[in-house]
């Protein structure tokens, strides 16, 4: 082995094993240990969403122009939720490394499995996140009349 290795048998195989368990526990942290941030009450976030949508259709209607869009804050849900999948992307590259540099296969390809995890695990949290916003929103546009009393 090479004498730049911490000991024997160490080397970016490793490094992309541990890269990516990194990667798949942040997500995962994230997932069911968050929010972090603050977070307002459901109630209140449904009657804000009815309310802005309400005096968006009567600026629509009214010709009046929509007030220019704020942009979000970062917080540490926001970071984690971009750290996962970035770190999981290194871990892949950190196996692609060891391979390319002759290393064992085997933990090169637990690293590149647990960063895609990650990846995938992601992915799969915001889209079914994606279909329950999609059917709230359903749901508030079908009873926004009730909901305003108009």
């Amino acid at each position: 082995m090479s004498d730049t290795l911490p000991w024997p048998g160490f080397g970016w195989g490793h490094v992309a094993l541990g890269t990516g368990a990194l990667a798949l526990s942040l997500a995962v942290l994230h997932v069911f240990g968050g929010p972090f941030a603050p977070q307002p009450s459901v109630g209140t976030t449904v009657g804000e969403i009815a309310g802005e949508m309400r005096a968006a259709a009567l600026r629509a209607v009214n010709g009046e122009p929509q007030p220019a869009p704020v942009p979000r804050g970062w917080d540490i849900d926001r970071v984690l939720m971009l750290a996962a999948p970035l770190v999981g992307v290194l871990a892949i590259v950190l196996s692609m490394i060891a391979v390319l540099r002759g290393e064992r296969y085997r933990l090169a390809s637990y690293g590149a499995t647990l960063g895609a995890g990650a990846i995938a695990f992601q992915f799969v949290w915001w889209i079914a996140l994606l279909f329950a916003g999609t059917i709230l929103l359903v749901a508030i546009i079908q009873n926004l009349g009730d909901i305003l009393g108009s």
